[in-house]
């Protein structure tokens, strides 16, 4: 696939970021790691003893500087390698949605670049 295709069709600007998580699903709760973040999704590092379970609905959540702020998605798995498994956001609550925008503000630098993928999220 051409490179310059794949990145024309990536609205949302991946965030390196690093910070502790959770995934749950049903009874199963995983710790793991963030490894970059967008407004649609976020890539996490694969689990010890990920069970790989499939069309299981999951909860990420994502600590922020203390326990007590955080970011939680409702999401769906959309591709597992060795190390690391990619989400897709299917909902966030508005509190969380506030932490996001402003993680993703802070890192583009770019008032233009973060109102661009706002419009992107609203017609997705």
């Amino acid at each position: 696939m051409n490179e310059g295709k794949s990145l024309d069709r990536r609205r949302f600007e991946r965030i390196l970021f690093d910070a502790p998580c959770e995934l749950h699903s049903g009874d199963s709760v995983w710790p793991s790691h963030v490894l970059d973040i967008s407004m649609k999704g976020v890539l996490v590092k694969r689990p010890a003893g990920w069970e790989d379970p499939l069309n299981q609905p999951f909860e990420v959540t994502i600590h922020l500087n203390d326990r007590d702020t955080g970011i939680v998605m409702a999401v769906e798995l959309r591709h597992v390698e060795d190390d690391h498994l990619g989400f897709k956001c299917r909902y966030i609550d508005i509190e969380s949605a506030s932490h996001l925008k402003r993680l993703v503000e802070l890192n583009l630098g770019d008032p233009a670049l973060l109102d661009r993928e706002l419009r992107y999220l609203d017609g997705a």
